[in-house]
């Protein structure tokens, strides 16, 4: 088993505050020691680290056949979920991804979105044939999960975009929820268009692939939310670096289910035009708007505390990001599964 020992003046595993002099033991693929170096093993052959060490990212919504994950990998995102593909395609890269040596990151994924007949993302230009499942009656929209199941999917998603096209039953929207949960896989959803959330709601969908961007949810509603399911950011998408309507309505929703203490986590729909590989800054900023703090802000970004038995998954940045969210954007070091990537 290959050992691995970094050493920087500064870090974080995750947890508590900043810790100075830090020292990271990776044994193979998982963490053996993170924490004060004075505290941890021998550490005479470490590599010194010009840098603040800390738990590597993971973008929660990404369509990778529409990126490089090399880039991605070099930019500090250690593992993706690709949120809607071809079968055919994505799986075995999800696959080929589990070894150490493939230049990019781990990846998981839902395979293709569960729609109805003609519905997003059916006919997208960006979307190949296949990325969309249709579903026919209550009975097809189960044995579609138990399929996407077998394949390996990670979660499954259904699309309830009712602006671009027709959306699956509300019959179908629970044999999908229902037959996911016996085979332990949370559902995620692509809604847009009024009274959609209600229908994921109801349903009992676990995740929302994007903040709700459509309408100014009522306060009821986030509160049920905040108990029920988790949402995805993906802000950015919405503006492009600039003042939206939708970004605007969505700050307001995810401001308020993030005072209902509801859950929040890092994505950004890569492969959906300008959103660069990597850890993306301006994501990362309209968090810190929804009023999250620095260190919850982090803690959304990464994919695990660096604790013993994680994912040996650790970047380390130029500057310390507990002062200036920007360092994050100023990669100097990747590891992924105990092995130094970039």
């Amino acid at each position: 088993m290959t050992r691995l020992s970094i050493r920087a003046s500064a870090g974080w595993v995750g947890v508590r505050g900043r810790i100075d002099d830090m020292l990271v033991v990776c044994d193979g693929g998982t963490i053996a020691y993170a924490g004060p170096a004075n505290h941890g093993p021998d550490h005479g052959g470490a590599t010194m680290v010009d840098g603040f060490l800390m738990p590597a990212a993971a973008d929660r919504h990404v369509h990778i056949g529409l990126a490089d994950p090399g880039a991605v990998l070099r930019g500090g995102v250690t593992a993706v979920r690709d949120l809607g593909w071809p079968a055919d395609a994505i799986f075995p890269l999800a696959d080929l991804s589990e070894v150490p040596t493939f230049d990019g990151p781990l990846i998981r994924a839902v395979g293709p979105m569960l729609t109805a007949a003609g519905g997003y993302p059916s006919g997208e230009s960006w979307a190949p044939d296949g990325t969309a499942r249709a579903l026919a009656g209550p009975e097809d929209a189960a044995s579609a999960v138990t399929e996407l199941h077998a394949m390996g999917a990670a979660a499954i998603k259904v699309s309830l975009h009712a602006e671009a096209g027709p959306t699956p039953t509300d019959a179908e929207l629970t044999a999908i929820c229902d037959a996911a949960r016996e085979v332990d896989l949370p559902v995620t959803a692509h809604l847009q268009g009024h009274g959609q959330v209600d229908r994921a709601l109801g349903a009992g969908v676990d995740e929302l692939a994007h903040a709700p961007s459509t309408e100014r949810l009522p306060d009821d509603t986030i509160r049920m939310m905040a108990r029920r399911l988790r949402i995805v950011s993906t802000l950015d998408i919405l503006a492009r670096g600039r003042s939206t309507p939708a970004l605007e309505i969505a700050l307001d929703n995810l401001r308020r289910f993030h005072l209902a203490g509801g859950t929040i986590v890092y994505g950004t729909d890569l492969g959906n035009g300008s959103v660069p590989p990597g850890i993306h800054g301006r994501e990362l900023r309209l968090l810190r708007d929804v009023g999250l703090t620095l260190k919850k802000t982090l803690g959304a970004l990464i994919r695990a505390p660096l604790e013993l038995g994680a994912p040996a998954d650790l970047i380390a940045v130029s500057g310390d990001p507990f002062d200036d969210l920007a360092a994050l954007e100023r990669v100097r070091l990747v590891v992924r599964a105990g092995r130094i990537v970039a």
